[in-house]
């Protein structure tokens, strides 16, 4: 099976939360298992094509824009620890500026740019002569890959039996575009805009209802989260569209890429360790707060909570805000994070830092190589997320045996469940209200368990006895792709 994957982000080139993670993890775990993907993204300012190995091709691009033809050339290279192709698109107009989508405001012509990108993937697959089973477009960013495939492509015979399979990360972006210059672009032009046509919503071009509308089948990155979002609460306002298509929609559970997440083999962290020497995770909490100036022997034997996160409103950064600073006053816990996002949570966090700099670690921005360390030092980890359609961190955390403080939404509902004394089952704390009452209680009952044996064992080996496998979710997805197959090709 050839599949065509169309994303603006893949880790290790361009991240900037979990769909980089994910697209890069399942198109490892299909090459491993037979299948044929090659994934094809722009070519951003910011990735090294030097270390990565991406070489120029000769292959020119002539992409339609509107009523004109634009220009791309494309680049060779190799997804690290694979044999998975990954072509990155060059067109210095679109994508040589700093960053990915804009930061701290989009770019104003996001949609020009991801219109392109979309238009791209299809003259890009043509050029390398890759015949496409599967596109699996991810996000508003490639949606209008959706509709072409089922219209200026539709008689092309190298993507005429292709299914299209679109996946949503994150509902809460949905690509608004004005419609005169979005239906420009893509070449459908405003007569195929009006009110309840497949694009529009809400008098605006909306990118990702294009892709759902047009899609074969529609893939969500966790069970939970493919319920919650057919209802008015976490919808976004596309419940509507959601649930018209919700035959077609399946959660598939994101999975962790376990070749680079796991403390049996990971060299980012100072102590490697497993199930059989928990011990030694100590050490690495030890060697770690050493790094920030933390060295007595009472303040390293302090409860260490953690969080890597975006931080914007949806974290539930808010929350958090209501007791942290009351918490380190009365020096119940030692605070590391590493984010970055809004400005105010940024300012905060800064003035944690200033004020608590031997109680709370802080790092702005993002590091590949800190957010290992994090995640495998600290004893807690929390996740209070207003919603979270899958969250990759907590399987992290899971599988070093850091322990998970997590709201029940999305995927952190399908993925940590609350400990019980009783039953030693459960591998985490949870709690299901959004609001900063039932989070602290949440924390109490996490710091009740720390080094209270033998509970604080058997919740640490439960943590990392979980198997949230990449490779799990790559034959779930292979599954609804040979049924998006069926439906193309009855």
């Amino acid at each position: 099976m050839n599949i065509l994957v169309s994303s603006a982000e893949c880790t290790p080139f361009a991240k900037t939360g979990g769909l980089a993670d994910v697209v890069s993890a399942l198109s490892r775990q299909w090459s491993q298992h037979g299948l044929n993907p090659i994934i094809i993204m722009p070519k951003y300012r910011h990735i090294n094509v030097d270390v990565y190995g991406f070489k120029p091709t000769d292959l020119v691009l002539y992409v339609p824009i509107g009523n004109w033809v634009e220009f791309a050339r494309l680049w060779y290279g190799i997804l690290p620890g694979s044999d998975v192709p990954v072509y990155l698109i060059e067109n210095n107009d679109y994508f040589d500026r700093p960053g990915i989508y804009g930061d701290p405001n989009e770019y104003r012509d996001n949609d020009r740019r991801f219109i392109f990108l979309s238009r791209a993937v299809f003259e890009a697959s043509k050029a390398l002569n890759f015949k496409p089973d599967v596109i699996n477009a991810h996000d508003f960013h490639t949606a209008f890959s959706m509709a072409f495939l089922k219209s200026h492509y539709t008689m092309d015979p190298m993507f005429a039996r292709a299914a299209g399979v679109y996946t949503i990360h994150n509902l809460a972006y949905q690509g608004w575009f004005n419609p005169e210059r979005a239906m420009s672009f893509s070449g459908f032009g405003m007569p195929q805009f009006y009110p309840g046509s497949w694009f529009e919503f809400s008098g605006a071009v909306n990118a990702m209802k294009t892709g759902l509308m047009f899609s074969d089948k529609i893939t969500t990155v966790s069970p939970n989260y493919s319920k919650e979002i057919r209802s008015p609460y976490f919808g976004e306002g596309l419940h509507d569209v959601l649930n018209h298509r919700g035959a077609d929609l399946v959660g598939i559970l994101n999975g962790a890429d376990y070749d680079e997440w796991n403390p049996e083999v990971d060299d980012n962290i100072y102590y490697n360790f497993n199930l059989e020497t928990l011990s030694k995770k100590k050490d690495n909490k030890r060697a770690f707060l050493k790094q920030y100036g933390i060295t007595k022997q009472e303040e390293i034997d302090k409860p260490l909570i953690g969080m890597v996160t975006r931080l914007t409103e949806q974290k539930g950064i808010d929350l958090l805000m209501n007791f942290l600073e009351k918490h380190l006053i009365e020096d119940k816990f030692r605070f590391v994070l590493l984010g970055a996002g809004d400005n105010h949570y940024e300012d905060y966090f800064n003035y944690l830092a200033w004020k608590y700099h031997n109680k709370a670690i802080i790092y702005i921005g993002y590091n590949h190589n800190l957010a290992h360390k994090v995640i495998c030092s600290s004893d807690f980890l929390m996740l209070p997320s207003r919603f979270e359609p899958c969250g990759l961190t907590q399987m992290y955390a899971l599988k070093y045996g850091t322990i998970p403080i997590v709201r029940s939404t999305g995927g952190l509902a399908d993925t940590v469940f609350e400990y019980s004394k009783e039953t030693k089952t459960g591998t985490g704390f949870v709690f299901w209200n959004y609001n900063a009452e039932d989070f602290d209680y949440a924390i109490t009952r996490a710091l009740s368990l720390y080094k209270q044996y033998p509970h604080w064992n058997n919740i640490r080996l439960n943590a990392m006895k979980q198997d949230f496998s990449a490779e799990r979710s790559a034959f779930e997805y292979i599954k609804v792709f040979q049924w998006a197959l069926d439906r193309v090709r009855l």
